[in-house]
Parts: C-alpha cells; structure tokens; sequence
C-alpha cells in the first residue's frame, strides 16, 4: 500500500462531474484538459492509471462546460484508488487565485439545482453543496 492510500477523504459533498454521457467539468494542468470524475468544494478527482508520483502542490485550472469562466489555483494529489480500466487520482484544492472559491460554490450550486429531479430553491442547492459527503 502506498501513501496515498490512507490520506483524509474529503468531508463535503461530492458530484459527479459528468451527467448523461456528458462532462461538465475539467481541469487543465501540464498542458493538458482532462475530465473531471468528480467535484467538490474540497477537491476533485480524475481518472489515472498510475499513483501520483509526488505529493508537491500543482497549478491547475477547472472549467465548467460552455462557461467562459474558469477557476484557478493550487491543488495536491492525495490518495490513488486502483480500479479498472482505470484508476483515479483524488486531488485536495490548496489554494484558490482571486474569487475562485466563491465561483466554484456557484458552479456547484448551479449543477445541483440542474440536476434536480425535484424544484429546489437556491437555498436548498447551497445547503447540498455545503454539505457533508454521502460517499
């Protein structure tokens, strides 16, 4: 077992980062856009064939789809779940440039109340994304 195995999940809600077959979310880091499994106000996860092979905190960039707007900062990779045909990489935000913390709320906000199979008031779909994890 690696060190990444046993590090804390995240305490807040988690979503899927794709709906339908579609992707919603991504991140761009090393040059490279990839699709997000999932999101949280803790962190993100993506899918990797390998463990990470550092700890160190990297740059990253999340875009929702068909937004312009994009959130950048500091992430770091925390735990590695083997799976087939892949892994994934669960990855904790370090740091937020600007208002990126309070736009990535939006961004969640927004794709509970989408997602909804029931109406629900902003206030609701805040109290979801502010939650804590289910999973």
């Amino acid at each position: 077992m690696s060190q990444y195995e046993y590090r804390e999940r995240r305490q807040r809600q988690r979503f899927l980062a794709q709906r339908a077959g579609t992707t919603f979310f991504w991140a761009a880091f090393n040059g490279q856009r990839v699709p997000l499994l999932d999101l949280s106000l803790e962190g993100f996860s993506i899918a990797a064939s390998a463990p990470p092979t550092s700890d160190e905190a990297f740059a990253f960039e999340l875009r929702l789809e068909g937004i312009p707007d994009k959130i950048k900062g500091q992430a770091q990779q925390m735990n590695f779940v083997p799976g087939e045909p892949h892994g994934q990489i669960g990855c904790r935000f370090v740091s937020f440039e600007g208002e990126g913390a309070m736009r990535l709320h939006e961004w969640l906000t927004i794709h509970v109340i989408a997602g909804a199979t029931v109406r629900i008031t902003v206030k609701e779909a805040e109290k979801i994304v502010e939650g804590p994890s289910l999973i």
